[in-house]
């Protein structure tokens, strides 16, 4: 790679590194719970980034939805597009996703719009994670490998290679907690 391709990667990931401190500050102020997942999910928890991103992903709940979508448009995210699993958004060239959780009848966490979906009950941890300043909750490690083994049979997409590396990081980490 050359040295302006990694200026840019440094510039993108610094713009990732913000939009994550300005959407989980907005959530914050709203006194909505949020949680990063994906590959940004496992540079919090190992407390270093480990590779370029593509996209940011978060999980909330579902009542949160709106207030927090009217929050981000007031804040320059555009939506663009709308599930009745998640909302995307871009801001400076970020694509973000928000995944929605619910509890079911049996009060089980469960992705909205997909009822057998049912994750892990320690999936929505309370702690902080930082990373260059920036402070974080993120879904535990379990829930996180849980995601990516499911991933396949949930889409129908073969597991990148970036997905089978995050694997086995995700699980280095589970080891050394355990």
């Amino acid at each position: 790679m050359d040295s302006k391709n990694i200026i840019q990667e440094f510039d993108k990931t610094q713009t990732q590194l913000k939009i994550i401190q300005e959407i989980n500050g907005i959530s914050l102020a709203l006194n909505n719970n949020l949680w990063l997942r994906g590959g940004w999910a496992i540079d919090f928890l190992l407390g270093r980034i480990i590779r370029p991103h593509s996209d940011i992903d978060f999980v909330t709940w579902i009542q949160y939805r709106e207030q927090l979508e009217k929050a981000l448009e007031h804040a320059g995210f555009q939506i663009i597009s709308v599930s009745e699993f998640q909302t995307d958004f871009i801001k400076n060239d970020v694509d973000v996703s928000i995944v929605f959780v619910k509890r079911s009848e049996d009060g089980d966490i469960i992705a909205n719009g997909f009822p057998d979906w049912v994750w892990r009950s320690d999936a929505l941890s309370t702690k902080f994670y930082k990373l260059q300043g920036v402070s974080v909750c993120v879904l535990s490690p379990h829930q996180l490998l849980e995601e990516k083994k499911i991933h396949e049979l949930g889409t129908g997409r073969k597991l990148r290679q970036k997905d089978i590396e995050s694997m086995k990081i995700i699980q280095q980490i589970i080891n050394e907690v355990n």
